[in-house]
Order: structure tokens, then sequence, then C-alpha cells
């Protein structure tokens, strides 16, 4: 225990919390995971992360990174270990306009840097419903994803440089802010997406892009999903490229909406089995300047290709967003999907990926498959389905593992069949382990512990995650 007093002398008491002052960071925002964490660290800088990680390694503790908390998959979940909050490293170094660069530590909000970007005119483009509270270290960590990876990509595409504290506490500094280097292996991107299984996250390099000028929004009734594809494929080509977000919720989805936040109101006053949420976005003054009727040009071009998808029979009903109010109305419909996931337990979840020309698919076979194993049981769905990325939701009232693990693996026979993935933006952390020794590659794995093993060899940083053991059940 010695380790406790020399980490108060390293970032003083207040900084060095033991027994219930604990708790916030060892339960996670769904209270699925709770851990005894021996104490949680809050240095201020990269020095004391690495003299913390350091001290724990000397003691032979093992580290666990912990950012905004808001996962979903127990990577910060631990028994004895020390877990580092990163909440103090939460400077905006500094912002560069002429190369649209944002120079962060770990720490720091997503919220807090769309608006730290947005006093520039420019926007992060990463944008999901846990922004006022996941921090960088966190979305880097597990490549999170979001509503606008369609245009702009996941986290990993947003990332020109880190910098990171490895096993052994030393400082590894990969803060480039170059878009093209070839000199050798490609380091950055081993930590992003690791969980903190190989290093600790304390700053960063990220893409900023121009804010957009003008959003056009819009919730729409499309007759099917593969109508849908071919709704969004049309407005990419009419817009030239300007979707921003394509979100799916069907009419499992809506039900719940309107009985769990009624508050929200409907889209539509009859529901539709495949209601779309639609957003463009344009940075170009010709498509945002208003025309002296007030009407904007962007949104404009939605309602004209809307017009023509309407008359060709893919869009049944269409609503367009004419303020800043209905514009947040339509996003609150969607960003409500937690809330609803989280309403009513035992819940099964996944967070999959499948080609975009198979989401459809996916849920027409999954559907006879769980009436054989849950027979009675509800679903919800959502998706991201300008991505292919489906959170598909099982309410089986039976909470037994067995049940949990049959109606897993049905899910992952399907999409492995599609050749989608069973981990599209949440992580592996601890829940998807043994779906990390069922489906994924055997030597994809063999070489992520030759990873591991390699710059973590007393295996010391975040333990027990995202890479199952070799004696793993299949």
């Amino acid at each position: 225990m010695s380790l406790i007093p020399a980490l108060k002398t390293l970032l003083g008491d207040a900084h060095v919390l033991t027994g219930p002052d604990t708790a916030r960071y060892a339960r996670d925002w769904m209270g699925t995971y709770e851990g005894i964490p021996l104490a949680v660290a809050r240095p201020a800088n990269t020095a004391e992360v690495a003299a913390t990680v350091k001290l724990a390694a000397d003691h032979g503790i093992p580290v666990i990174p912990v950012s905004g908390n808001t996962g979903l998959t127990g990577a910060t979940y631990t028994e004895g270990g020390l877990l580092l909050s990163t909440e103090r490293l939460n400077r905006i170094r500094e912002i560069r306009p002429a190369s649209r660069i944002a120079i962060v530590e770990a720490g720091v909000i997503l919220s807090t840097l769309h608006d730290a970007a947005e006093t520039h005119g420019l926007y992060f483009p990463l944008w999901f419903g846990a922004r006022g509270s996941a921090m960088i270290g966190g979305v880097l960590s597990t490549n999170a994803g979001g509503s606008n990876v369609l245009r702009y990509g996941s986290t990993r595409a947003l990332c020109l440089g880190l910098e990171v504290v490895l096993p052994d506490g030393r400082i590894l500094d990969l803060m480039s802010e170059l878009h093209k280097d070839n000199s050798g292996y490609d380091l950055k991107n081993l930590f992003i997406g690791a969980e903190g299984t190989l290093g600790i996250i304390t700053a960063a390099v990220m893409k900023l892009v121009p804010a957009p000028l003008a959003h056009a929004t819009a919730t729409l009734a499309v007759r099917s999903l593969p109508d849908a594809l071919t709704l969004l494929n049309r407005l990419q080509a009419a817009t030239g490229g300007l979707v921003e977000a394509f979100e799916y919720m069907p009419a499992d989805y809506m039900r719940r909406l309107v009985a769990i936040r009624p508050d929200i109101g409907r889209p539509f006053a009859t529901p539709h089995d495949t209601t779309i949420l639609v957003e463009l976005a344009a940075t170009a003054p010709a498509l945002a300047t208003p025309a002296p009727d007030g009407t904007v040009p962007l949104a404009d071009l939605l309602e004209s290709t809307l017009a023509d998808l309407m008359e060709d029979g893919l869009v049944l009903d269409a609503t367009i967003a004419r303020s800043t109010a209905q514009r947040s109305a339509m996003w609150a419909r969607r960003e409500a999907a937690a809330e609803i996931g989280a309403a009513v337990k035992p819940m099964i979840d996944s967070d999959i990926a499948v080609p975009l020309d198979k989401v459809a698919t996916f849920l027409d076979r999954i559907t006879p498959r769980l009436a054989t194993i849950a027979p009675g049981a509800d679903t919800v769905t959502v998706a991201h389905l300008g991505d292919g990325n489906l959170h598909f939701s099982v309410y089986p009232g039976d909470p037994s593992k067995d049940l949990y693990d049959r109606v897993i693996t049905a899910i992952e026979d399907i999409v492995q069949d599609l050749g989608g993935s069973f981990s599209a933006e949440h992580g592996v952390g601890l829940s998807k382990l043994n779906s990390m020794s069922r489906r994924k590659d055997p030597v994809a794995l063999d070489l992520m512990r030759t990873i591991k093993s390699a710059i973590d060899p007393a295996g010391l940083m975040n333990p027990g995650k995202v890479i199952p053991p070799k004696d793993a059940r299949k």
C-alpha cells in the first residue's frame, strides 16, 4: 500500500481518492459495471501522468484510464487497480485556424472543443449524444463514431497526432501536424481504439473543418430500407456529398419513444415502418445565404429533391425543419436513444456494422431467429444508416446468462455471414471479449497479443480488456 502515500506526495492529497470517494469513477453510467479500485489518481499534466504510471509499474499495480466514463462495455472496470482520471488534463493548448487543427489534452470535453472551434468559425465534426461529458481521450481510445461518420469518418480519421504515456512511464511524442508522413510504422493508430491497453493518451492533434453556414434537416417516412439507401445516394448526388447525417428510426423505436418520452412528440400522425432523419450542411455562401424571400438555397435544394423522390414513390411523407427549434426537436427524438434503451431491463444490446446494402437483410434474418430463441422478446433498433452501424437491442424478459449468450451468438452469426463486425463504435472492453474469441481472426488475435506483450510486458495497462486470453472459450 506504499503506492498511495507516494501518489499523494506526487499529486497532492486532494487528487488521490480512496474509499467512498472513488464511487463516481468506479461505476459506469449504465450501472452495469461497478468495481472497487485501489484508488483514483487525478494528474494535472502529462509529466504527472508519466510519473503516476511509473509509480504504479514499480509497485506492480494495474492502471486503468478513465475519461468521461460514458462507455458501455466495461472498459474502465477494475478490482484493485489504479484508476487514472484524465479530467484535469483539460486544456485546449492551441487552435490554429489557418491549418484547421486543435491541439488538445485528453480531458477536454467534446462539447467544449465544439464551442472553442466555433469561435474561430470552425467545427470539430464528432457528434453524438454524450458530447457533454465524453472526453477526447475516451473517444480516441474507443475510436468513437456518432452521427457524422458518413461525411467525416470516425475519430481515427479526425486525428493527426498523439501524445501517449507508455506502460513504463515513458512519453511517446507522436504529436504530428502532418497530413502525410510515411516514415515507418503508423504507431499513432495502434493507440486509437486500443482502450488504454497499450498506454494512456494524454494529448492529441485533431482536425477541424469549416463550420457549416447552413443546415437543412428533415424527417422522412420512406417506403422501405432498400429505398432509404436509394434515397441516400440520390441526395448525395443532388447535393454534391453534403449529407452529414442519415439516421434510421424504425417502428419499434418510434413506439418506444412515444411510450417513454411522450413530451418529444412523434414526427408524423400516422406511424411508419421506416423513419429517416436526414441532415445536410453547407459551407458555401451560395447555398447558405437567404434569398430575398427568406428561403435558404440549401433547404430549397433538399425540398426539391425530396419532392422528386415523393413523385417516384420512395418518400411517403416528409417534414422539413423551418427553424432551429424544429431542427432541435428532430434531433431530440434521435438522441433519446440511450434513454429509451436503458428504460427497460434486462436489455441485450449490440453495436454492429454491416455493409450498407445488407442492413435490411440483417433485420429480416434476425427476426425469425429471435422468435425461436426468445419467443415474445421485444426489440428496438436505431441506426447510423449512412455508415451501416446498427444499435440493435433485445428485451427478452429472461435475464439469464444462457439466453444472453444465445441471443448475442445469433446476432453475431448473421453479422459475420454478411461480412460485418460485432463492434462498430462502442469498443470491446469486457462485454465483447467472448465475441472477440468467437469472431476475430485467430491470426489477428495472435498479432494483437504479440503487440500487447511487446509494449506492455508486465500486462499492467487496463488488463483483461479488448484481447481475450488464449484459453478463452470459442
